[in-house]
């Protein structure tokens, strides 16, 4: 029985569905003439070629519909979960893909960055069902949608706040032009007034008309320079330089190198412990740039490095990037506050929650910062990750490790359950304790568990 993806309701052209675990498209009929171009003009082979477009294959073909099958990405992640180099490497692949389109006749109709995922550490495109035919002398129509989507959220990430792409949770289809014009006032030089100011005195004046007007004459040789130049500014935008308060985490740990291999050295065992299928997928919470995402990366395909340090992510995805680390994906959350189901009937963006469950979790030196600084009980820790992942892996650290006593500088201390006792007491009313190691030269012990 086909299991039909809910976001895909938008579509007249076709729509995304699962059966055994594999992902297919339905292409109807009224798209067909669109399709055939892609395939026959050699404008998916240059794209999928390039690694830009999601490979598919066709399994079925009657009078009314094809059905493809989809290369599945093993993890959906969302744009407002990017840090500022996976958002600009997004804007810049559908930039390039829209400058592609035209020279087989075609254009992206849709320049909406839920289009775009990670996949073996880069960008690609999903949506197959995103081009049409050019028109001469047509404006590229989905100009206002990337600018919403895309340059919206980097130049206000860029000259603003580096968090501000968290408004794309409250905006489905991109940060409103306005809005981004007001907030961003003077900043951003000539590309915000090209795209942002001048856009928003547009659409104020004329409710979006004259920007997105099927009447205004546009060659595609100046589409075509409109889309060099746009490529070129986005390249230009440099992260503002910023000190977080986890940036540089693993220079300034309590562990001596005693201490730091023996943890490796656990970790290792318990993730070798484990039989993963190709397609299981690793959760690594708190993860900060990554290093033991890395490790994790040896034994299973799929690894999501999430932290909520900005600084970490970025510099996690320089490192996959530059390293060519095609089997990790960092991302941006906040646990205490993790991404929510949003859209029309909440199910057009799936909540954290809705992407589990995984078959293991990570949560190295995190448990203090989520019931310590947040005031979280073990025993909703437990229940929430019990239902995220099958296997849990995951360090305690204990009242008087210097690191807590770093987060009780600075408040008072009212948690007298925080021992390991009422932890191991916690978790094993949701997971059974496989293993417990205690760390080398530390207090801090490590455990596998798997949730009942």
């Amino acid at each position: 029985m086909e299991n039909r993806e809910v976001s895909s309701f938008r579509d007249p052209a076709g729509y995304i569905y699962y059966k055994n675990n594999k992902v297919y498209r339905r292409i109807n009929k009224c798209y067909f003439r669109e399709y055939k171009h892609l395939m026959n003009s050699g404008l998916y082979k240059e794209l999928t070629s390039l690694g830009y477009l999601v490979c598919h294959k066709e399994v079925e073909r009657c009078e009314d519909y094809i059905i493809i099958q989809v290369e599945k990405i093993p993890f959906i992640s969302y744009p407002y979960e990017w840090c500022f180099g996976e958002l600009k490497d997004a804007a810049i692949l559908t930039l390039n893909i829209q400058k592609i389109a035209l020279k087989y006749g075609m254009y992206l109709k849709d320049a909406s960055g839920y289009n775009v995922q990670f996949f073996k550490g880069r960008a690609i495109f999903i949506d197959t069902l995103s081009f049409d035919f050019y028109v001469d002398g047509s404006p590229w129509g989905a100009y206002g949608q990337f600018c919403r989507h895309f340059m919206a959220p980097l130049l206000l990430m860029r000259y603003v706040d580096e968090n501000a792409n968290c408004l794309l949770k409250n905006y489905i289809d991109g940060i409103p032009i306005p809005l981004a014009n007001n907030i961003l006032g003077r900043r951003g030089g000539f590309t915000a007034k090209q795209h942002i100011k001048w856009h928003s005195k547009a659409i104020l004046k004329n409710n979006d008309k004259v920007v997105n007007s099927t009447n205004v004459k546009v060659s595609c040789k100046s589409i075509i320079n409109m889309i060099d130049m746009m490529i070129r500014q986005i390249e230009k935008l440099e992260r503002k330089v910023i000190f977080t308060e986890w940036d540089n985490y693993y220079d300034n740990t309590n562990y001596d190198d005693v201490s730091d291999s023996s943890k490796i050295k656990l970790v290792k065992d318990y993730l070798g412990s484990i039989k993963y299928k190709n397609s299981d997928v690793l959760w690594d919470m708190g993860a900060n740039d990554g290093k033991y995402s890395r490790i994790a990366s040896l034994y299973v395909n799929n690894v999501i490095s999430f932290d909520i340090d900005i600084n970490a992510v970025n510099r996690n995805y320089v490192n996959i990037v530059n390293n060519k680390e095609e089997r990790i994906l960092p991302l941006i959350l906040d646990l205490t506050n993790p991404s929510p189901a949003i859209g029309f009937g909440e199910s057009e963006r799936y909540s954290l929650s809705d992407r589990a469950p995984v078959k293991c979790i990570m949560a190295l030196a995190l448990i203090h910062h989520i019931t310590i600084s947040n005031n979280v009980p073990f025993s909703q820790v437990a229940s929430w990750f019990s239902k995220l992942g099958e296997y849990l892996i995951i360090e305690f650290v204990p009242k008087d490790d210097s690191q807590v006593q770093k987060l009780l500088s600075t408040r008072n201390d009212i948690f007298d359950n925080y021992n390991v006792l009422n932890f191991e007491n916690s978790f094993s009313k949701c997971f059974e304790i496989l293993k417990k190691d205690n760390i080398k030269k530390s207090k801090r012990i490590i455990y596998l568990m798997r949730s009942l």
